[in-house]
């Protein structure tokens, strides 16, 4: 009898504690689910706020880019003594090593260095690690180091290590220049027959 008492108490402790386990494990949800959805969202909303107050206090302000610099201020810099220092009369790529993994390079540059306002990568291109240095049309010294001496072609992102987002952009400004004037550019010389185009009296 003792037994078989022990064994009775034995499995209603264990049914207790399964079925206690199974309403903790898949809850019933007393809310309607429009309300819950809207609770849901609402909670989301103030735990987004708070991270964002978190990562805006624990910014680095020397990789921030969430300031427009003037292109009149890039062509004073330019021209200043604290550009000479850090680049001397080397065009602002030529110290620059790319990094990546293994012992050949890949193909293309990284797409951007810059994400969500701010430098995304320890080894940033040439341009986007100074913030003074704005790709426009008008900021003729700078453009003039992307381009080839002796061919007038823009060098390429393997050779200036550009990401792809400011190699576009230096395409851009590289052509807007040419068509207001700023860069002069040889137009490779051809000939013609014009007697294919003269039609002959008979």
């Amino acid at each position: 009898m003792a037994a078989r008492g022990l064994l009775f108490g034995i499995s209603r402790l264990v049914s207790t504690r399964f079925s206690s386990t199974a309403v903790f494990q898949r809850p019933k949800l007393t809310l309607p689910q429009k309300s819950f959805h809207t609770a849901f969202v609402l909670r989301c909303e103030a735990t987004d706020d708070n991270d964002s107050q978190i990562v805006a206090k624990q910014r680095d302000p020397t990789k921030a880019r969430d300031q427009v610099i003037p292109v009149e201020t890039s062509i004073e810099y330019l021209e200043s003594e604290a550009y000479q220092i850090t680049y001397g009369a080397n065009p602002v790529w030529k110290e620059y090593r790319r990094n990546f993994k293994g012992h050949y390079p890949p193909p293309k540059t990284r797409k951007t260095c810059i994400r969500q306002e701010e430098i995304s990568t320890g080894n940033p291109c040439p341009i986007c690690r100074d913030e003074y240095l704005v790709l426009d049309y008008r900021n003729i010294k700078l453009l003039q180091q992307f381009i080839c001496p002796h061919t007038g072609a823009v060098l390429s992102y393997s050779k200036t290590g550009l990401c792809q987002k400011k190699h576009r952009e230096l395409l851009v400004a590289v052509e807007r220049a040419r068509d207001c004037g700023f860069l002069t550019f040889d137009v490779q010389h051809r000939e013609y027959n014009y007697s294919e185009y003269i039609k002959i009296k008979q």
